[in-house]
């Protein structure tokens, strides 16, 4: 049996040649142990990996047994992700708190293996322009294509995030 990441390096080499395709039978990639340890490997270099979830569930905990009750309750269709433990950190420039949602490790492994599945179906679809979520890109990257794209803004770019809430709420 060839290694899933082997198997998901082809497809994302097909996903670039053949940007129409449509990819199905995903989700068996997902039963295969070998994206568990991949995805342990992901995540276990993360400072959040010790960071315990509603039920005390870290990467410590990560086992063959771990990963084979994974792959039998997706199998059988009765995994559940559990809800996140809420937690609220102050913002960098401001006595605000922002929430943050800590889910249980593994739910975090089963959404890195996922993420790694489409990932490698869909990065080489997506178009140069887009930034969110995507390897090697963030707001700062857009930021700087921004600066480049638009010529005669002298480097600055005013966005006001409410204005454009309020607008959004207003046309939907």
């Amino acid at each position: 049996m060839k290694p899933t990441m082997e198997i998901l390096a082809r497809i994302n080499k097909n996903s670039n040649r053949n940007k129409e395709e449509v990819f199905t039978k995903l989700y068996r990639y997902l039963l295969r142990p070998d994206i568990y340890y991949e995805a342990y490997r992901n995540l276990y270099a993360n400072n959040g990996a010790a960071t315990k979830g509603v039920n005390h569930d870290t990467a410590d905990g990560f086992s063959e047994t771990k990963i084979a009750k994974i792959i039998k309750s997706l199998t059988d269709e009765t995994y559940q992700p559990k809800p996140v433990r809420r937690t609220y950190i102050e913002k960098s420039n401001s006595k605000k708190k922002r929430p943050l949602g800590i889910p249980t490790f593994t739910d975090k492994l089963v959404q890195e293996a996922l993420r790694m599945v489409l990932q490698a179906v869909y990065e080489p679809v997506f178009l140069n322009c887009s930034h969110g979520f995507r390897p090697n890109r963030s707001c700062h990257t857009a930021l700087t294509e921004l600066k480049k794209n638009l010529p005669g803004q002298g480097g600055s770019l005013r966005v006001t995030l409410k204005a454009v809430l309020i607008t959004l709420t207003t046309l939907y």
